[in-house]
């Protein structure tokens, strides 16, 4: 089985550098006049799906993150049914075509959705997976074997055994900040001299930018604004579209403050090519550490959150702009734009709450209500 060969995290690689190979495979199949996936295999078939180009503008392909992402979760997927065929109950009497995905029935799809839900070793260990991070896998693993289903690489709708995940607004974790709240922290780190946190926070709310798109900044991307002055950032976020973010002078100064702190050169003198923010080793943060750095320092000024129970990461001072730019009167759609959104949806996630503490029955009430009493 092909697939089963290749299923060593060392020797599954998908690259887009074989993509050529690929499409004169289909192209020949095609020109015979059969399924342009004849020929491929089950790790072919996830090497194209991920990496297949879409778009005649590159730009508009999928983010890398987003194949990173997608390639991830389809390896574990893979990784499941290989090591825990028994406990899921892949009751497959025989392989299909040396394939695992053409071997798969609707069942088999629902049983690894109920296993990952209440018996992976992981909700064993730790507790229940998020119904955000059930719906992310389930969609992902979905829309695959819809793809499979369509080119005719399968000829079974395998994905319709699973069952659907949504998250409700319920389900979805407070990640609500106000400006109050962030003025504390700031005014904690700068307390106690952190100016390294201090510039963390600031960069964070003043520009709304993803945990990835901060870790990935370079000492170019701090351009001067040779129209309205001063400067602004360039940045690279989801689906590989840039947006220039205004940054205030406090900012700058908060970005000058970190790297001096750090022991780098200052923006004028560093390498353009050179990470905006280093860890104390001087290496670039990784999306992860930075989650990993931030909780670690906040408990340094856990006494000023008076009992806040938000986990404080990168996200959630995403939500903190949206809500302090709301709070100023700002636009709903201005700040989607800020914000690199493609749906408003999304830009209303982020301000649900606020809003419907704005438009409670109680807040509409007029002065003395009830007499003197309110």
């Amino acid at each position: 089985m092909e697939l089963l060969a290749k299923n060593d995290q060392q020797l599954l690689v998908l690259s887009p550098l074989s993509l050529p190979s690929l499409q004169l495979k289909k192209d020949e199949a095609e020109k015979q006049g059969r399924s342009p996936f004849a020929d491929f295999d089950d790790v072919e078939m996830l090497n194209w799906y991920i990496h297949e180009r879409r778009h005649t503008n590159e730009a508009n392909e999928r983010s890398e993150r987003t194949k990173r992402e997608y390639e991830n979760e389809l390896r574990q997927f893979i990784g499941q049914l290989m090591t825990f065929a028994a406990e899921i109950g892949l009751d497959i009497e025989a392989i299909k075509d040396h394939s695992l995905f053409k071997s798969l029935e609707p069942r088999h799809l629902r049983r690894w959705q109920e296993w990952l839900m209440k018996e992976s070793p992981r909700v064993k260990e730790k507790g229940p997976y998020s119904q955000t991070t059930i719906t992310r896998k389930t969609t992902i693993i979905r829309s695959f074997f819809q793809y499979l289903y369509r080119v005719d690489y399968i000829i079974v709708e395998t994905h319709i055994g699973l069952r659907k995940a949504t998250v409700r607004n319920d389900d979805r974790p407070n990640r609500d900040l106000g400006p109050g709240d962030v003025v504390e922290m700031l005014r904690g780190f700068k307390a106690i001299e952190h100016p390294v946190m201090f510039g963390i926070i600031l960069t964070l709310t003043a520009t709304g930018i993803r945990n990835e798109e901060y870790c990935k900044l370079d000492v170019r991307h701090v351009q001067r604004d040779r129209i309205l002055g001063g400067f602004f950032l360039s940045v690279i976020g989801k689906g590989n579209k840039r947006r220039q973010i205004p940054l205030k002078p406090q900012v700058i100064e908060a970005m000058e403050n970190f790297r001096k702190a750090r022991g780098i050169p200052s923006l004028s003198a560093a390498d353009p090519d050179s990470p905006l923010f280093t860890t104390s080793r001087g290496t670039r943060f990784s999306p992860s550490y930075l989650n990993q750095y931030m909780t670690k320092e906040m408990i340094k000024i856990q006494e000023r959150l008076n009992g806040l129970e938000i986990n404080i990461t990168p996200h959630v001072f995403r939500h903190a702009f949206a809500i302090t730019s709301h709070l100023n009167k700002v636009g709903i759609y201005d700040i989607m734009r800020s914000l690199g959104h493609e749906k408003l949806d999304t830009t209303q996630i982020y301000l649900e709450k606020v809003f419907a503490k704005e438009r409670h029955a109680v807040n509409q009430w007029s002065k003395n209500t009830l007499n003197e009493f309110l």
